[in-house]
């Protein structure tokens, strides 16, 4: 069995998809969908390749009116949701390209039709487009999307709408003033789902990288009200934790005053493929016991000579008054797609509730 991701679009996938076109499109050709779909040049498709071939050959099958094709894919939306497809919700994710390609023009028929796709594969992608074409129409839709039955459909409102969602394009206006999505984000709070909360955590850690002081007025806001909204709001401050921004530190009782760092050490010398161990001790020198987050920050040597920071999450703790503890932690410096390492010096600091110790430098061979 093939390893690569791009193989979801296997002979069994289009061979299930057929059949299931089969019995929803009237004049469907099994024989003429296969000849279109497996080109000579398909072996070298990628993933993103694959899922837009695959909607335009859906496209030759459909009626080339969209609003003629729509209620023949509600039909088929409806198979699919009882129908196991090999390679799961993610090979269908050409169906919200479909519409997103071809039905950007007939917002009537396109957008019941991605609240009908979402349960089966995720539309966060495709409604993007649709809410910068059609920004008050659509909005006012995830709100409503936002009280749906479906926690799929609610996520969508939520997750579609972010500003700055991974991979996806950029929604400049809520970038600039996410004001109109908060009566979403605050329809989902409470929401039954952790997949939804999950979500608009995320949304609010987007908000807060262009507008923090508006997510810590929600945070505020928000929390207390339960358990499960103190954890969403924790999860979309994490940059701002990370950034130790004051109003946040505070919000969630992170003091640094009676905590003490020592016994700082680590690693001065490594090659590419090894770690970095460091070890350290943590203090509480009053008597009542004190809320820890403790955090390390490598600074990476960039081709330029300068450095990029990286905070990373050690844990976060409940120190008795009086109490010491000992951390010993590792980095692994393996090649990555995401960074780019450089020879030379680098640096390393402890960050005990925002608070961060002078960066000891080590040294780094690639």
């Amino acid at each position: 069995m093939s390893s690569l991701l791009k193989d979801i679009y296997s002979a069994a996938f289009y061979e299930e998809l057929g059949k299931q076109l089969k019995k929803t499109l009237p004049k469907f050709s099994t024989t003429a969908f296969n000849q279109q779909i497996f080109t000579p040049d398909w072996k070298q498709k990628e993933l993103k390749d694959r899922m837009r071939h695959t909607a335009d050959v859906l496209h030759v099958q459909l009626p080339k009116d969209f609003r003629e094709a729509a209620p023949l894919l509600h039909a088929f939306c409806e198979r699919l949701s009882v129908v196991q497809v090999p390679g799961g919700s993610l090979a269908l994710m050409f169906l919200p390209d479909y519409v997103e390609r071809y039905g950007i023009d007939h917002y009537e028929a396109a957008v019941p039709l991605l609240e009908k796709i979402t349960p089966i594969t995720s539309c966060e992608f495709a409604v993007r487009p649709f809410l910068i074409r059609y920004p008050g129409p659509m909005l006012k839709q995830m709100i409503r999307w936002s009280r749906h039955s479906n926690h799929h459909v609610r996520r969508l409102a939520s997750e579609g709408s972010r500003p700055r969602l991974p991979w996806a394009i950029a929604l400049p206006a809520f970038k600039q003033d996410p004001g109109p999505v908060l009566p979403l984000l605050e329809n989902l709070r409470n929401d039954p789902s952790e997949y939804v909360r999950r979500s608009v955590a995320n949304h609010l850690n987007d908000i807060a990288k262009d507008n923090p002081a508006i997510v810590l007025e929600v945070a505020r806001a928000w929390k207390g009200v339960s358990p499960e909204t103190d954890a969403l709001i924790k999860h979309a401050c994490r940059t701002l934790l990370k950034k130790a921004d004051s109003g946040v530190l505070s919000l969630f009782g992170l003091d640094a005053k009676r905590l003490e760092l020592s016994g700082f050490t680590h690693r001065r010398k490594l090659r590419m493929g090894e770690t970095l161990d460091f070890r350290f001790t943590i203090t509480n020198t009053g008597k009542q016991p004190v809320l820890a987050r403790l955090e390390y920050a490598l600074y990476f040597l960039r081709q330029n000579g300068r450095y990029g920071k990286k905070v990373f999450k050690i844990s976060e703790r409940t120190l008795p008054g009086g109490a010491a503890i000992d951390i010993a932690r590792n980095h692994a410096f393996r090649p990555i797609t995401t960074r780019v390492y450089y020879s030379g010096v680098q640096r390393l600091s402890i960050i005990v509730n925002g608070r961060e110790s002078e960066p000891l430098d080590f040294r780094l061979t690639v």
